[in-house]
Order: C-alpha cells, then sequence, then structure tokens
C-alpha cells in the first residue's frame, strides 16, 4: 500500500503513524496545531499542564512500537518507578499494602513523552508530521474514502485515513454527510475539576516515594495526585466532582486536607511552588460505538479519544492509545475488524471508570444490579488489599490493563478476600 493519512499529532495519532509506517510507503500526520520545535505545550493537548500517568501495560506496547523509546526518556530524566513499592496508593479509602511488583513504570511529564515520540515518529522513513494542517473533510469515491481535504481545500489522497483528532473528532459528521448513522454515544456526565501545581522535589522527601495517588469516595468525591518528574519537580493534581481547588497555595493546600489520606497535605506544608498553577474541566466520559454500526465506509478507521474519551483520573488514555496503535499491524484492517478489536480493548477500561464513577452520588446514572454488585465486592476487596501485598499487586495489574476487571473475582483472589476477615459483607442485587 501507498499512502496513509493520520488526523491529528497526538499520542494517538503518532503512535498511529509509528505502526502503520510498517505497512505503507508513505505516512503523513496532519494536525491543525502549531507544534512546538522543543518540548512544551501545545493548543491542542490541553491537559498536558496537569498530571499524566502512563500506565505499565501502555509505556511496554510504546516501546514495542517504538524500540527503546524508554530507554531514551529515562536519558532525559524522566523516573522509573515500582508503582506499588514506590507509590502510596488509597483507594476508596483504603491504603493498599506495600511490596515491590513486576509492573515496570514511568513518570514522564506529558510534553517530554509527546515530544520524544514525535521526534522519534518524524525520523521513521517515509513519515511526515505537518503542523498547521487542519482537516475539514472527506475525499470519497463509489462509497469507499480516498483520502481528505484541508482547510484552504487541497485534497490529499490516501488508501487509508485514520482519525485521532480526540473528543473533538467530526468523524461522526462526516459520516452523516455520507449517508452513514452516526455511532451511538454512551455519556457518563462526570463535571471533572482539577487544578494543578508544580514543586521542587528535594532528596529523601516523602521518604524516597515517588507517587501519591489519593482516590475519591462516596463521602468524599475529591482526589489528589502527586508525581515525581524530570528535573526534580512534583507536579500535583487536586480536584472533584462538581468542584475544584482554588489555586493560590493556602486554598490548594486546605484543599489537600480534606482529602481522605494526609498524605499530600503533608507534601504540600513544606514544598517550594514553581510556575503558574492551572486549571481544567473535563465534562463527561463518552464512547463512541463504532463497533456496532452495521454500515460504515471502507479506507477509514478512528482511533483513540475519538472513540473512547475516558475519566482522565484514571490514567488509562494513552495506554489505550498505544494498543489501539498496535492494532493497525494486524492483517486485517477492515473497519469492522478493527473496530471490533478495539472494542475489546476499550470494554475493560469502561467498565473500570463507569463502575467507579456510578459508585459517587453526584455522578448522574444508575448503576446495574451488576455494577452494584462489583462495588460492593471491591470495597471488601480493597479492605483485604491494605494488609495483603498480593492482593495488592493483582489490584496494580488490573489498573495498569494487564488484567482484565474479573480477574478481581478468579478463585485464588476470591479466596483471599474470604479468609482476609476484612469488614462488610457483599450484598446480592434485588
Amino acid at each position: 500500500m501507498d499512502h496513509a493519512v493520520v488526523i491529528g499529532a497526538s499520542v494517538s495519532g503518532l503512535l498511529s503513524a509509528a505502526a502503520l509506517h510498517r505497512l505503507f510507503a508513505k505516512v503523513t500526520v496532519l494536525d491543525r496545531d502549531t507544534l512546538p520545535a522543543a518540548d512544551g505545550h501545545r493548543k491542542g493537548t490541553g491537559q498536558s499542564r496537569h498530571a499524566h500517568g502512563l500506565l505499565s501495560r501502555g509505556l511496554a506496547a510504546m516501546d514495542e512500537l517504538l524500540p527503546g523509546l524508554s530507554a531514551e526518556l529515562v536519558a532525559q530524566g524522566a523516573l522509573r518507578c515500582d508503582p506499588l513499592a514506590q507509590a502510596r496508593n488509597v483507594h476508596g479509602g483504603r491504603r493498599l499494602a506495600r511490596d515491590r511488583c513486576d509492573l515496570d513504570s514511568l513518570l514522564v511529564s506529558r510534553p517530554l513523552l509527546e515530544g520524544q515520540i514525535r521526534r522519534r515518529v518524524a525520523a521513521l522513513p517515509g513519515v511526515r508530521v505537518l503542523a498547521g494542517r487542519g482537516v475539514t473533510g472527506l475525499l470519497t469515491q463509489e462509497g469507499r474514502v480516498t483520502g481528505v481535504r484541508l482547510a484552504g481545500g487541497e485534497p490529499v489522497p490516501a488508501d487509508l485515513v485514520v482519525d485521532a483528532a480526540g473528543r473533538g473528532s467530526r468523524v461522526p459528521i462526516w459520516l452523516g454527510e455520507l449517508g452513514h448513522e452516526p455511532p451511538r454515544e454512551e455519556r457518563v456526565e462526570l463535571d471533572l475539576r482539577y487544578g494543578t501545581r508544580e514543586f521542587r522535589r528535594r532528596p529523601g522527601e516523602m521518604g524516597g516515594d515517588l507517587i501519591v495517588i489519593i482516590g475519591p469516595t462516596p463521602e468524599r468525591p475529591r482526589f489528589g495526585v502527586a508525581l515525581a518528574l524530570e528535573d526534580d519537580r512534583w507536579i500535583v493534581t487536586l480536584g472533584g466532582y462538581g468542584e475544584s481547588p482554588g489555586l493560590d497555595l493556602p486554598a490548594f493546600a486546605g484543599y489537600a486536607a480534606t482529602l481522605p489520606a494526609p498524605d499530600l497535605c503533608h507534601l504540600l506544608a513544606t514544598a517550594e511552588p514553581i510556575g503558574e498553577p492551572r486549571s481544567y474541566r473535563t465534562p463527561a466520559g463518552v464512547r463512541r460505538r463504532y463497533e456496532r454500526l452495521a454500515r460504515f465506509p471502507e479506507g477509514l478507521l478512528v482511533t483513540g479519544d475519538a472513540v473512547c474519551a475516558f475519566n482522565p483520573l484514571y490514567g488509562q488514555g494513552m495506554t489505550v492509545a498505544a494498543l489501539e496503535a498496535k492494532v493497525l499491524l494486524e492483517a486485517e484492517l477492515t473497519p469492522r475488524a478493527f473496530f471490533r478489536r478495539v472494542a475489546g480493548i476499550v470494554d475493560g477500561p469502561w467498565e473500570i471508570t463507569v463502575g467507579g464513577d456510578l459508585k459517587l452520588p453526584v455522578v448522574a446514572g444508575e448503576p446495574s444490579p451488576r455494577t452494584r454488585l462489583v462495588n460492593a465486592y471491591l470495597e471488601r476487596y480493597l479492605a483485604a488489599a491494605a494488609h495483603d501485598p498480593e492482593l495488592a499487586r493483582r489490584f496494580l495489574r488490573v489498573a495498569h490493563l494487564y488484567d482484565p476487571p474479573p480477574a478481581l473475582m478468579s478463585p485464588p483472589a476470591l479466596l483471599r478476600v474470604l479468609r482476609s476477615g476484612a469488614p462488610r459483607a457483599v450484598p446480592v442485587p434485588a
């Protein structure tokens, strides 16, 4: 095949291009933004100034697509981390037991990560990454997509078009223009609001730990995250559902004091702030069900946030994008086959986020009987994992998308939970 076009130089779009260059003689990545020459924030990635989690499985997938990427990031200051032994994980109000685990995690700022991926992809044979190229429509012939049209009217022919334009993808609109039904959307209204500040990181601070994650609870739907970054920094993001912290330092620290655990409050008590604080809002989690469409034009695929935009609190987006990019390497690139594979990737993370969100009274929506049962079991599981390192490791394997959520209910895990004497029996749904 000769030419593939990717819409969007996001992490999803760049990783898609890394896969497609193995299949196509030429790959062109088109982005409407001005791309930074050095590692920096850009307009199209509003969340880049906030804490980003790169899950272990996502790091492994990126290394498969761009061999040596993680080593290059470490050479530029990114930090390797054991996400159980070097982290303070507080979920459901329970602090996970500490021990070593077999997950290789990397702490890196979004600008450094995206910048290094962009450099690697742009250097691949036959790949071009073009900035300032907004795509306004599709080219078609006999019902097949044959390229894209740029904002100035210029046609760009292609054998395959991959849309990685994120939440603002126009593919649902373009499908209507072509006489196709748009995909059905599933939405969870979040109104997730958060603010971020950076601080200097001193040697030995936090006892050498590199991660703090304090999740929301039904009683306190607020959260906090601190990640160690390159250049001896902490990035601290605090937020809640329907509310956000004040960004001045006293208000920011005061908000941290209301979280279910005191770790971030202790960090902020002596931390030296650097840079300007930032705020952000995510209105909803959205999944577009492309795999359920009866008709879809050949020559067009959709990936990344354009398929499913998760609640960012769970840090799944970049990992899912990397796994979806790997699907492009499979032999059959028909829309039906691709979207079915992508749906299988999205199912687990979507179940995790929706189940966690609907547990909170501030999130609108009625959980199914199955979701209520799973959430009740998870409460008991986390209570047991507070003193059982093996259950804590199993929980992180699910959180890092190596194992599906039902793995927490496997016979060995269930037996450990039942033997733990953890409180709260699991109710039977009515």
